[in-house]
């Protein structure tokens, strides 16, 4: 009896040191919500400022030139009975076209905002970027979820770590 509770016990030994080899390890992972620590950089309340110059220099521009276009639309109404067909003909060419100058110039500032957009903050993602490298390597993490809209509806508590307020101290 002694040896079969012998053989018994080496053979469970066996068997708990392979399944302790063959174990799944425990994956660690970070989650935080990016656009809060994005909007917590430092660097974003200048990115927003200068931005906002500039929005509110290309909005400065399109109100002079609609406030032209609006005169001279006014001259034109107040002149229209009293002008030759060529002159009456040659005014509407003029509104029209600045109309159409005035759209595309609207158009254009707007791509021009949205790359300078880009443009500033491509560091500010990059410096991110960085630190969640960093901040991965140094806890071990297999990856690190970003929480914003509802992309992740339910984390593993045991297995997961909120990272934000971390990263947020790591970018200051």
């Amino acid at each position: 009896m002694k040896k079969v509770t012998l053989l018994l016990v080496l053979a469970l030994m066996g068997l708990v040191s392979y399944a302790q080899q063959d174990a799944v390890p425990v994956v660690k992972y970070g989650y935080l919500s990016y656009d809060s620590v994005f909007k917590a950089m430092p660097e974003y309340a200048t990115m927003q400022a200068n931005l906002q110059t500039l929005r509110n220099k290309y909005e400065a521009e399109q109100k002079r030139v609609e406030d032209d276009f609006n005169k001279k639309y006014e001259e034109f109404l107040d002149g229209q009975a009293s002008f030759p067909k060529s002159i009456l003909q040659k005014r509407q060419s003029e509104l029209q076209e600045m109309l159409d100058k005035n759209i595309a110039f609207k158009k254009e500032s707007q791509r021009l905002l949205s790359q300078a957009e880009n443009e500033a903050k491509a560091p500010l993602k990059q410096r991110l970027a960085a630190v969640l490298t960093q901040l991965g390597e140094e806890r071990g993490y297999a990856f690190i979820l970003n929480t914003d809209c509802n992309a992740v509806p339910w984390l593993n508590a045991a297995m997961a770590e909120d990272c934000t307020d971390i990263v947020k101290a790591l970018l200051k």
